[in-house]
């Protein structure tokens, strides 16, 4: 088996998500070493925690900036010893951790770019010219989505897209389910929900305006808040916050919404955004109403498979026409056959040959 050492800006267990998806099937044909970020710590240490077939790596750090890439570095190279590893493949989440493992030989170099990280809040002003150096190292690139893929495309040679996919069985089983979570089950109907990451590409304009105007409307926002301040968010009695939920769990609720939202705001850390849930929300039959994300509008939108609205207004008329529906099945059969060649077993086969092709080529070039 081969060995791929995979560095992120996430931690494993925070949303399971494109990584999760994709490291857990190469897992089945490599060993996988998934480093986190690193944590902040009275000591230089690492841990391994074995997950779904993946080593997690939680690296601890003491947090002197004065040689703080120095000690990653030998944190790394230990952990590199420790475990045996001695030929490997890296894989890239985020170009940050070029500052710490620029020092590695690998037989092939991926980066994986899910999303336009320079654009986000909070990052650091080094980002951009780190990526120009993981362009120059890697021999394969991805992107999450085509609006990313056409703005990248220019800087590798080795460039492909790769939309968020989904794990079609998992999601379809909301569609027979019958049992309601007990944390929803007090929570009157219609429902709108929303899953994710709640941080500063969440519209919450758009959910106080809608929310104020339909009182009877209920809206239940599952995920973490990150990056912006709880008290932001809008409150209200028909606005109903849940926290954070397991992967596993998510069926269970999305099972007793009426209508799943793709709740974005239209700025700059969303204008290259594929989000995950469209596809996952579409599988389990729900009808969607997005904000216009170029990757929701195309392909979702253009093929009228999800509802695109600006406004509170537009939401609120989509909504409308929804409930006035005889029925859904013409439309759930359109969403059947558009997916019914999505999978993440077919991104993971994909990716994979790519990758292997990348190593005969660049071990030609050696």
């Amino acid at each position: 088996m081969q060995n791929i050492l995979c560095f992120s800006h996430l931690h494993w267990d925070f949303v399971y998500q494109r990584p999760q998806h994709l490291l857990t099937r190469f897992a089945q044909l490599n060993n996988v070493y998934y480093f986190e970020e690193p944590r902040g710590a009275v000591s230089d240490f690492y841990e391994i925690d074995l997950q779904n077939g993946v080593s997690i790596i939680k690296i601890f750090i003491y947090d002197d900036q004065d040689n703080r890439n120095q000690r990653l570095e030998k944190l790394i190279n230990k952990i590199l010893e420790d475990q045996n590893i001695k030929t490997y493949s890296c894989w890239y989440y985020t170009p940050m951790a070029l500052e710490y493992t620029s020092h590695l030989k690998p037989e092939v170099t991926i980066y994986d770019s899910m999303d336009e990280l320079s654009a986000f809040r909070f990052a650091p002003p080094q980002l951009l010219e780190l990526e120009n150096e993981l362009f120059k190292k890697a021999d394969v690139v991805f992107t999450g989505g085509h609006t990313l893929y056409q703005a990248k495309k220019n800087r590798h040679h080795n460039i492909h897209p790769f939309p968020s996919s989904i794990d079609k069985y998992h999601f379809k089983a909301a569609r027979y389910n019958t049992s309601d979570a007990e944390d929803q089950k007090h929570i009157p109907n219609p429902r709108f929900g929303f899953y994710g990451v709640i941080d500063e590409r969440f519209d919450i304009e758009l959910l106080r305006e809608v929310s104020a105007k339909r009182p009877d409307w209920h809206f239940v926002i599952i995920g973490p808040v990150v990056k912006i301040d709880v008290n932001e968010l809008p409150r209200a009695e028909n606005i109903h916050y849940l926290g954070s939920k397991k992967y596993a769990e998510l069926p269970n609720y999305i099972s007793h919404w009426d209508i799943a939202m793709v709740m974005f705001a239209i700025n700059e850390s969303t204008e290259f955004i594929s989000p995950t849930k469209t596809p996952e929300y579409l599988a389990a039959g729900l009808p969607v109403i997005s904000t216009p994300i170029k990757d929701v509008v195309k392909p979702y939108g253009e093929a009228n498979l999800v509802y695109i609205a600006d406004s509170a207004e537009t939401f609120i008329a989509y909504a409308e026409e929804e409930f006035n529906k005889d029925s859904k099945k013409e439309w759930l059969a359109k969403v059947d056959e558009y997916l019914a060649d999505e999978s993440w077993d077919n991104t993971f086969e994909k990716m994979n040959l790519l990758i292997t092709n990348a190593k005969k080529t660049s071990k030609i070039h050696v």
